[in-house]
């Protein structure tokens, strides 16, 4: 049986426009020279698979069940995760902010996209948004609310605006539930949104 060529099909099987974008970026820097193909595949190697969430997950667990370590965190944790060698590029300005029953914190970058990648890895695509950069300061209240998420009246929604100078962390209150577990098992409960303050920690999925 003859094979038959279907135009839709064989569209379906290109990459996205975004990873054709990318790909011809990859064959510029390659062939003039300016890095190796070795290098592009380590850095693509340690953003999809160890740089990300879950290393800011540890920390905000460790912050959960060890007040030391927490009190410093919130006090200069710059110093604090210099030591722990998570202070590398987008991550040398850290501020830790406190989620409490009064304030519930949101982190936005109005300008760009600034972001703290060693603790969170690569910022989503809704961070970058214009609506949300935007929006975010006018009507924090309201983006919580088409988030899912919805601070009580009487706490006060603070707005952080990240920058090239000062990146921040959101430290999101413990969940009851997650009471008595420890900080490996707390550390399932954060979630990336958690730590932006668009999100609340969530029960890992069984």
């Amino acid at each position: 049986m003859p094979h038959e060529h279907d135009d839709n099909n064989a569209h379906t099987l290109l990459p996205s426009e975004p990873a054709l974008r990318v790909r011809a970026l990859e064959t510029i820097l390659t062939r003039k020279g300016l890095v190796s193909a070795e290098t592009l595949t380590e850095i693509i190697d340690i953003y999809a698979h160890k740089i990300g969430p879950h290393i800011g997950a540890k920390i905000v667990a460790r912050a959960w069940t060890d007040p030391d370590f927490k009190q410093a965190l919130l006090t200069n944790a710059e110093t604090v995760l210099g030591e722990m060698g998570l202070a590398g590029r987008q991550g040398e300005h850290v501020q830790v902010v406190e989620n409490t029953a009064d304030i519930h914190n949101m982190v936005v970058c109005t300008l760009c996209s600034c972001y703290p990648w060693p603790l969170l890895g690569i910022p989503p695509s809704w961070y970058k948004s214009d609506a949300y950069r935007k929006r975010a300061v006018r009507e924090p209240r309201t983006v919580l609310a088409e988030f899912g998420m919805m601070p009580h009246p009487s706490q006060s929604v603070r707005v952080w605006d990240s920058t090239a100078e000062m990146r921040y962390l959101v430290l999101p209150m413990m969940p009851a539930a997650a009471a008595g577990c420890d900080a490996e098992a707390l550390a399932q409960w954060v979630t990336r949104d958690s730590m932006i303050g668009t999100g609340s920690p969530k029960a890992p999925q069984i």
